[in-house]
């Protein structure tokens, strides 16, 4: 088994489940998935890109030139797609017994 995914890369693939995004939108829709909790700064989120590229779960997709700049756009790979959907499953199921935990406390207090 893996080692869970930082917050930060849960969120960066989570941004990019829904298919391709340029950084800019990777950051705002971090924001957006986060509530606003977690702010992603742009050294942040390509260093954290080139470590989720080099192992395999996110990828170039295509790059564009606008106003002179480069724009690079990154999706998930398959492996990519799995280790969310298989991070998102052990996260809910943890959720899930504290939260059953708790309730059951709560019935006995």
């Amino acid at each position: 088994m893996s080692n869970p995914l930082q917050e930060p890369s849960f969120l960066i693939l989570t941004a990019l489940a829904s298919g391709p995004q340029h950084g800019y939108g990777v950051i705002k829709d971090v924001d957006a998935i986060s509530g606003g909790r977690v702010t992603m700064r742009v050294g942040t989120l390509y260093g954290a890109l080139d470590r989720l590229a080099a192992t395999g779960l996110v990828e170039v997709d295509r790059e564009e030139i606008v106003s002179s700049r480069l724009r690079r756009y990154y999706r998930l790979t398959d492996s990519g797609r799995e280790r969310l959907r298989v991070e998102a499953e052990r996260t809910r199921d943890q959720a899930q017994a504290a939260l059953f935990r708790l309730g059951a406390a709560g019935a006995l207090a």
